[in-house]
């Protein structure tokens, strides 16, 4: 019997899976698809969650796979004007402890896989958990087998199976779907800036990956209706970027409202499991590799009733207050009218050098790792 089942091999199950493993634990994954892998393109880290891949010896990794940016700016999507920035440079990186890295999620999911093989995970696909009794902590598949642990982790995603044995809610849809895609890097983009384009009922965001081979775009819009019609009279940027985007597949943006039950029993949620969120906040991943750690830390004495309990109470309020700020978040985004004009006139006027914003967010209950990053992760931005 192993000590730590894990249902989901994404990138929350992964680290979950990898941070167990490190402290001693054997530990085992369960995923449903025939593969592990990971769907879509880029995402964005902060340093609350690089923090904690450099605790964990996989930071370096990440970020020769990825970029380190220099500035997250946001546009007006119309007219393309800069209306602010947040410098990510040196000082910010002094600040959080860590840098801000952007990433195929391939690539991330890719070290994390390789570091739980590494470190003795037992990787297991095509198990399609339906079902855990918690108070035993066994995990049920569809075809009858039975994994057995001292605890299960469920990281099985917005769409948790799992979840419902804990909460009785369904996703919400905000109303929203996003486009994705990647092209080769236009010679006319700043590699080192993470761009946002603000605009009525739609924004458009742009980044680089892997070094600045790639540009990753996400394209996103009230629904139902036409990409196309959805930007006609934003700018010229975003003109040029639409045709790169796949039309193969979209995804509608959702997420669940906050929730202050995450165990019962051995059974404990993890990730978009636990506290699925909208992307205005860039933390889907990053409140997953939080969410590892601290399950890790907890867990450190050998008392799982009381490291689930102490899970529990630290990570809802942290979560919560992300999920809620995302919504708010994306409401600013795609005002028009009277409200986008205040909202220009907000972020023209706001000190490019404050913090105010996103001291509470970068600077979160991960922060006990080194006040500054050494070697690369603390210079390779400035390449």
């Amino acid at each position: 019997m192993v000590e730590v089942v894990v249902v989901g091999g994404g990138i929350g199950g992964l680290a979950a899976a990898f941070a167990q493993a490190r402290a001693g634990r054997t530990v085992r994954v369960l995923e449903r698809s025939a593969e592990f892998g990971e769907v879509g393109a880029g995402l964005q880290l902060g340093p609350n969650a690089t923090r904690v891949l450099h605790r964990w010896g996989l930071l370096d990794q990440v970020i020769e796979r990825g970029v380190l940016p220099r500035r997250l700016v946001f546009r007006d999507a119309l007219t393309g004007e800069e209306l602010t920035h947040l410098d990510l440079g040196e000082g910010f990186r002094h600040r959080y402890g860590g840098p801000y890295v952007v990433a195929h999620r391939g690539d991330l999911h890719a070290v994390l896989l390789r570091a739980c093989a590494a470190a003795g995970v037992e990787l297991l696909n095509g198990r399609h958990v339906e079902r855990v009794d918690a108070g035993r902590a066994r995990a049920r598949c569809a075809d009858g087998e039975v994994h057995e642990g001292d605890v299960v982790v469920a990281a099985d995603g917005l769409q948790s199976v799992l979840r419902a044995q804990l909460v009785a809610d369904q996703p919400h849809d905000s109303g929203f779907v996003a486009y994705r895609g990647t092209r080769p890097l236009p010679e006319d983009f700043d590699v080192s800036d993470v761009v946002a384009y603000l605009g009525p009922g739609c924004h458009f965001v742009q980044y680089a990956l892997r070094g600045g081979e790639l540009l990753n775009q996400v394209a996103v819009f009230r629904a139902p209706g036409d990409l196309e019609a959805a930007f006609d009279g934003c700018c010229d940027a975003i003109g040029k970027g639409l045709p790169y985007l796949w039309r193969e597949r979209h995804w509608p943006m959702l997420d669940r409202p906050p929730t202050g039950t995450w165990v019962r029993g051995r059974l404990a949620l993890l990730g978009d499991a636990a506290h699925p969120m909208l992307q205005y906040l860039a933390q889907g991943a990053c409140q997953a590799i939080e969410d590892a750690h601290e399950l890790a830390e907890q867990s450190a004495a050998g008392d799982w009733d009381r490291a689930l309990a102490a899970y529990q109470e630290i990570r809802v309020p942290r979560t919560a207050r992300v999920q809620t700020t995302a919504r708010l978040w994306g409401d600013i985004w795609h005002v028009d009218g009277v409200a986008r004009v205040l909202r220009n006139e907000l972020f023209r006027t706001r000190d490019p050098a404050g913090h105010d914003y996103v001291d509470w967010l970068y600077g979160g209950p991960a922060s006990s790792g080194p006040p500054q990053i050494a070697g690369s992760a603390s210079t390779a931005g400035e390449a």
